[in-house]
């Protein structure tokens, strides 16, 4: 009987693995293939044409160049390698403007015919209209539709993925965000946490040590949104009035929050892996002559730079991941950052704050799962980060 329960125990066990392996593996085959699917996606919205006049030589433009056309920015089409004459825009909530409800028709039956004649007796218009109005013989050009290509994505620098005629899904300005946050957040939290870890480790009295490990323990229960709430009412007015900042919400102050998010977790694994440093190491180092501060950034710390690693990872991977809060005081502007005091946005934010409006299966949809795509390979390379300098510490003290 009880070598029966027990192949049944390793066999539940073998089970669970396994099965918890092939759901992550599902899991993470999903999200690869929806975020691939945005570069099977069209640049001009499915369904509609840009119609150009058949004297125009243009042909192609990218999403970008399509944006600055309808949003005036670009006005010749010389700018674009055309000739040199202003460019004029139509969209179809324009044609009230151009002809009379009669002359339309009353379901817009005649839209189609006298759209296709008022770009062929304009040589600069190019119109923004459903492909099924446009006539077979209208004898107008068009802009080339390509499929929407990496350099765009990765290398983009505008996240706008509502702009209409071309949506824009340049993912480098919430690339950057997250980076820029995180990075201050564990240049805040860091130094800190190591120094927390080594006051309970090594210094604090076990009377105080036992105060202070619950009360730390106690803050990773703490939701997100308690210290987003706590950011938005303390730290942005703080930045506001330190720095002189026309608003507070900034990547400064996501950073600031998202180190003290990090901090219990950073000292926590820290401190644990300080006290399992072999005693023998320790007594060691002061027979040798070492004080007790020699003994602990020569011995104690390079010994236990294992945990210690892996308590800054963790404290990493939450500072990535993190949504609730970040979402809530750094100004949540899909933007360039030049300054960790601008407003910015993260990856996480965005797909917290997106995912809800976007229609299933469209470019939008499936580039917030690319985002989550592009998250994983964040954490990824922290995590083989964290194991390589961990295996060069085990082989240095090993």
């Amino acid at each position: 009987m009880k070598r029966f329960l027990e192949k049944a125990v390793r066999w539940l066990l073998t089970a669970s693995g396994f099965v918890t392996s092939i759901v992550i593996l599902l899991i993470i085959g999903f999200l690869f293939t929806e975020g691939a699917g945005l570069f099977r996606e069209p640049v001009i919205e499915e369904g509609y044409v840009l119609a150009l006049n058949s004297e125009n030589p243009v042909r192609e433009l990218n999403a970008a160049e399509i944006k600055a056309v309808f949003d005036e920015d670009v006005t010749n089409w010389k700018e674009l390698g055309g000739a040199d004459m202003p460019i004029s825009t139509f969209r179809l909530e324009d044609a009230d403007e151009h002809f009379s409800e009669e002359q339309l028709g009353a379901q817009y039956e005649n839209a189609g015919a006298l759209i296709s004649g008022l770009v062929a007796a304009n040589p600069g218009m190019v119109a923004f209209v459903p492909e099924s109005m446009i006539p077979e013989d209208s004898g107008l050009n068009f802009i080339k539709d390509s499929s929407i290509s990496p350099g765009e994505v990765f290398g983009g620098s505008e996240w706008f993925p509502t702009a209409t005629p071309a949506p824009l899904f340049g993912m480098l300005p919430l690339l950057l965000g997250t980076l820029w946050v995180s990075l201050f957040a564990i240049l805040f939290a860091l130094p800190f946490g190591i120094s927390i870890a080594v006051y309970m480790s090594e210094v604090a009295s076990p009377r105080i040590r036992n105060f202070l490990k619950p009360v730390i323990e106690l803050l990773n229960g703490i939701p997100s949104v308690v210290y987003g709430f706590f950011g938005l009412i303390v730290i942005v007015p703080m930045l506001q009035r330190v720095f002189g900042l026309p608003v507070g919400e900034s990547g400064l102050a996501g950073s600031l929050v998202l180190a003290i998010m990090a901090l219990p977790t950073i000292v926590t694994v820290a401190e644990d892996a300080m006290r399992n440093c072999p005693r023998t190491l320790r007594e060691a180092s002061l027979a040798l002559g070492a004080t007790k501060w020699q003994t602990i950034y020569k011995v104690v710390i390079p010994s236990s730079m294992s945990g210690i690693a892996s308590g800054v990872v963790l404290g990493i991977g939450r500072a990535v991941g993190e949504t609730m809060a970040v979402l809530m005081v750094t100004g949540n502007a899909a933007v360039m950052p030049h300054s960790i005091l601008e407003p910015l946005r993260t990856i996480p934010a965005t797909i917290a704050a997106e995912l809800g409006e976007a229609p299933a299966g469209g470019a939008h949809y499936q580039s917030l799962f690319l985002l989550g795509v592009i998250l994983f390979f964040i954490t990824f390379l922290i995590n083989l980060c964290v194991e390589f300098i961990s295996a060069r510490n085990k082989a240095k003290y090993n």
